[in-house]
């Protein structure tokens, strides 16, 4: 499997680009064992990384988010870490899973040792790659799902957040994050230049809105998008573009992440 690895990475120059296209591998084959310990009955998968398998934004990911699709059930996580890394140990790699359980948080980091550098894409022999496994086990009411089959890497059945819903969560993150991420404006405009995609799904976005106690007004399908360019005017656009550059497809792309590009498509 290592040897598929860096088959995959050797059309690819930029070695950042290369990091991010060994870590979705991984990520592909961590969803794989996923689905075959049946998650996918209980866990719906969002965020960037759900975006990028389903619909292809072409960005890459870090991390792999998911939500419980009945709150107060078992959600099986430990077992699911077991088999990620019975699968790992069997294929060869070297690596370790810490195990994070909070009240409504589950998480864990997959540290694989050695493989950067065995892939020569550092020369220190400890450095890790790193991808973060989290489900939330209290997630706010109202998200509605869907089941895709896919292949990226590996065919994958996966249950997710559907795309009003996902829009909701990326609204969600850009209303009440303490500073917006690069990736998450990236995403933002990413959404709004496709005019097909539905408007937002209101009562997840609400719900979670009163989740994390956001101090704003009442939002709804009337308002969202002023109230949403209003938050974006306080946004760092020199620290976003450089905050999203090593994972974007396209270098040229960061040339997009513009307030007048993302003020025009609210407007629009």
């Amino acid at each position: 499997m290592k040897d598929h690895v860096r088959r995959l990475i050797e059309n690819t120059k930029d070695a950042l680009l290369k990091r991010c296209v060994a870590r979705e591998y991984l990520q592909a084959r961590i969803l794989q064992c996923l689905q075959e310990d049946g998650v996918f009955m209980r866990w719906a998968f969002l965020g960037g990384t759900a975006l990028r398998f389903l619909y292809s934004i072409p960005r890459y990911s870090e991390d792999l988010d998911f939500s419980t699709v009945k709150p107060g059930e078992s959600i099986g996580f430990r077992s699911a870490m077991k088999r990620i890394q019975a699968v790992f140990t069997t294929e060869g790699y070297s690596h370790s899973i810490k195990v994070n359980r909070q009240k409504t948080v589950s998480s864990a980091f997959i540290r694989f040792s050695g493989l950067l550098y065995e892939l020569e894409l550092s020369p220190h022999q400890s450095q890790t790659l790193s991808i973060k496994v989290e489900v939330d086990t209290n997630p706010p009411a109202g998200a509605t799902t869907d089941t895709t089959l896919v292949r990226r890497h590996v065919t994958l059945n996966l249950h997710h957040h559907d795309k009003a819903s996902l829009l909701s969560g990326k609204l969600h993150a850009l209303l009440c994050r303490s500073w917006m991420k690069g990736r998450d404006l990236y995403d933002i405009i990413w959404y709004l230049a496709d005019r097909s995609w539905p408007e937002p799904n209101l009562p997840l976005l609400k719900a979670a809105l009163r989740q994390t106690s956001w101090p704003g007004p009442d939002i709804t399908i009337d308002n969202w998008r002023s109230i949403l360019k209003d938050r974006l005017i306080s946004a760092n656009w020199e620290k976003a573009r450089a905050d999203v550059l090593p994972f974007l497809e396209r270098e040229g792309d960061v040339d997009l992440l513009t307030l007048e590009n993302a003020s025009g498509l609210l407007e629009g």
